[in-house]
């Protein structure tokens, strides 16, 4: 992926790793479009700044996704690259019938939003140079927190996804995964502060370095992730999934 020069569209680039990326990309001298639901939010990530833009969004709304495709193509015809990083994560419990809100809520904003977006974007993307796709996963989508299921299946979903993607657009559209760790973000209560998740200014730094190498990876991993992105390959996969789900462990991951 081409490191400056391009007009990057970032969702849930109002907090967290949407807007730490959306500000070191804009420093690289890129233009960033930061599209979320509250206008408060990405004018905060905005902060005056002229290389970066803001577009409200709701990827819940199939709708919404439309009329934003139409406007933001309008408004920045140069769009080459879509970050899809807007997410939600709710904890569920398994055991008993329960209301299914959260967890159709997730599947539409963290599996049909993305799939959306790229369907409303990809003939405009497809048309224009160094063109690309960033898929936000996590590392739940390799060893589930069983607290929260749905966000797990919804992760593994996109790494999927991305994989199908990269094979019909090669030649055309870069697509690369990236796939953070737990990360002190607001994601879920409490978690910005919580002890031994990676700090967002570390996590923001090791990410760009893979950015910028050449070629650029398939999969962006910081080697934090590397527990679980890596465990069923290195015939782990059990001791990782009970290490994760202990019952000391907390709720909490991109």
């Amino acid at each position: 992926m081409k490191n400056s020069g391009n007009t990057i569209l970032i969702t849930g680039g109002g907090s967290g790793i949407g807007q730490a990326l959306a500000h070191r990309f804009a420093d690289a001298g890129n233009k960033v479009i930061v599209a979320g639901r509250r206008r408060a939010a990405l004018e905060e990530t905005i902060g005056g700044r002229s290389d970066i833009h803001g577009i409200e969004l709701d990827v819940a709304s199939a709708d919404g996704i439309a009329d934003f495709a139409q406007r933001l193509i309008a408004e920045h015809p140069d769009v080459n690259i879509l970050i899809n990083n807007a997410g939600i994560m709710r904890p569920e419990p398994l055991g008993r019938s329960r209301d299914l809100s959260d967890a159709e809520a997730t599947i539409t904003t963290n599996l049909l939003g993305p799939i959306r977006l790229i369907d409303a974007l990809i003939d405009h993307l497809a048309k224009q140079l160094d063109a690309a796709i960033v898929n936000v996963s996590s590392g739940l989508a390799f060893v589930p927190l069983v607290a929260t299921p749905t966000y797990n299946a919804t992760k593994a979903a996109i790494h999927s996804y991305t994989v199908s993607l990269r094979q019909v657009l090669a030649g055309r559209v870069e697509v690369i995964e990236l796939v953070p760790p737990a990360v002190q973000t607001g994601l879920t209560p409490g978690q910005e502060t919580r002890e031994g998740y990676l700090p967002l200014t570390d996590f923001i730094d090791e990410v760009m370095t893979l950015f910028g190498q050449t070629p650029t990876p398939s999969e962006i991993l910081v080697q934090r992730v590397g527990f679980l992105r890596d465990a069923e390959r290195e015939g782990r996969f059990d001791k990782a999934l009970a290490a994760l789900n202990t019952p000391a462990t907390e709720t909490g991951h991109d």
